[in-house]
């Protein structure tokens, strides 16, 4: 098949040059060029250097598969396809879209006769080499015509991807996806503290991963990815305690509330995400002296020892 792609950054170069080598033709664009031509020179991908000339560059019927920044960026770039695309044509979302503008956009892509499919894709920047998971949302038969271009990108021809519904699901399910992924890898991060806190057994932490990695029921491919993260630096002396989020654990959260569904541990993961970015603990401090006031209990300050406690 022949695809024009939207952003041509970690993911969406790998997608194009994932699909370029199951023999698809990639038509490409991206906001900083350099990326665009130096794609074009690696791989053959056809070059665009703006919205006009990709579509241009593609034969009806055509299909575009966005993977640029979630928000403004991609309502942007929707809006001006809107314009540049022809009745029967495609637009693929392949980034963590809330599921809301999802729907919302596919209805006013049907009102001039433009298909909308929400892709829910993970696999980061190991999707080259192991595949990525697709949580499709879309019409059936729409859905069907693309199946060459999600059979080459998931991690076989009939695994790891799949319609999982109407439009907005797929970023629905997404969204659920990382909720669960936020709540695994904080219980992962709080064992191995746990484990490293133990300093009279002195545990090898990359050895008791590797151990786990092999018929433990917790094996896993995050798993895998912490014993390599270990054997190179089992301090971690070069990371900040400061860890991002991409909205998707907000909305998951935001969602279980709605529906009264009770998701604790989703909920605490992305508030410790949220917690590791107070620079300056306010709460914490008015807690220690509250406890003062009310029990004597000791308060300790920067130039007594608190900050290395902390740390």
């Amino acid at each position: 098949m022949e695809i024009g792609i939207v952003g041509l950054g970690k993911m969406g170069g790998n997608i194009a040059r994932k699909l370029v080598a199951g023999g698809h033709t990639v038509v490409g664009y991206n906001l900083e060029p350099l990326l665009t031509k130096n794609l074009n020179a690696e791989i053959g991908l056809r070059p665009s250097f703006s919205l006009e000339e990709l579509v241009a560059e593609l034969s009806p019927v055509r299909t575009i598969w966005l993977m640029i920044p979630a928000g403004l960026p991609t309502e942007m770039t929707i809006d001006s396809l809107k314009s540049l695309l022809d009745k029967g044509d495609v637009i693929i979302d392949g980034g963590n879209s809330n599921y809301k503008d999802s729907v919302r956009r596919s209805k006013e892509l049907m009102r001039v006769g433009i298909n909308f499919v929400d892709v829910g894709t993970s696999g980061g920047i190991w999707g080259l080499s192991e595949g990525y998971s697709m949580m499709i949302g879309g019409e059936p038969e729409i859905v069907d015509k693309l199946e060459p271009i999600f059979s080459v990108l998931a991690p076989g021809k009939n695994k790891g991807w799949g319609r999982v519904g109407p439009v907005g699901s797929g970023h629905y399910a997404k969204m659920i996806h990382n909720g669960i992924e936020y709540g695994l890898m904080q219980a992962y991060a709080e064992g191995f503290e746990i484990l490293r806190s133990k300093k009279e057994f002195d545990f090898d932490l990359k050895n008791i991963a590797e151990i786990w990695m092999h018929g433990s029921v917790i094996r896993s491919w995050l798993l895998e990815l912490i014993e390599e993260i270990l054997k190179s630096d089992e301090e971690l002396r070069d990371i900040l305690p400061w860890v991002p989020d991409s909205g998707e654990g907000r909305w998951a959260v935001a969602e279980a509330i709605d529906l009264d569904v009770p998701a604790p541990v989703i909920t605490l993961s992305l508030q410790k995400r949220i917690q590791t970015r107070v620079h300056e603990d306010y709460s914490a401090k008015l807690l220690a002296a509250i406890r003062n006031r009310f029990g004597g209990h000791e308060i300790r300050h920067m130039e007594s020892g608190g900050k290395d406690e902390q740390d």
